[in-house]
């Protein structure tokens, strides 16, 4: 099971700098994909901001949103965010020495919890997080 988070997804269904990788790495994986049902608002909130900054037209965006909707449909299993788990992901942020931000620790407790065997995402502060809660990095 590889716990994705939603710096893959933004980058499998928008055209970004490692749009091509992540597009390679989904094409290729045959692992059971998770993630938490968080990435449904970050995702959706990902989409709004680059709309609000030109970055995409709102056509981009709604593409991208029924993408997203049959990636969730298909291919992605979201898993439930439960109070232990919002817990543990405010315990993770505590620490200020991480530099973690809210989203990205309950991504981690998602898939501490969820015992994933790897985490597939491009952002290096989660990367290096999840590398000392000893979780394997997918290779993107």
């Amino acid at each position: 099971m590889v716990y994705v988070d939603t710096s893959v997804l933004v980058a499998l269904h928008l055209d970004e700098p490692k749009s091509a990788d992540v597009a390679r790495w989904y094409a290729a994986c045959t692992d059971e994909l998770v993630s938490a049902m968080w990435c449904v608002t970050e995702f959706a909130s990902a989409l709004g901001i680059k709309q609000c900054i030109s970055q995409i037209t709102e056509a981009e965006g709604q593409e991208a949103w029924q993408r997203f909707e049959r990636l969730c449909a298909n291919d992605l299993q979201l898993l439930p965010v439960g109070p232990a788990t919002f817990h543990r992901a405010a315990v993770l942020t505590l620490d200020a020495t991480t530099g973690l931000r809210a989203g990205d620790s309950l991504h981690l407790a998602v898939a501490l919890e969820a015992k994933a065997k790897s985490l597939a995402t491009l952002d290096s502060l989660l990367a290096k997080y999840a590398r000392k809660l000893k979780l394997k990095l997918t290779a993107l």
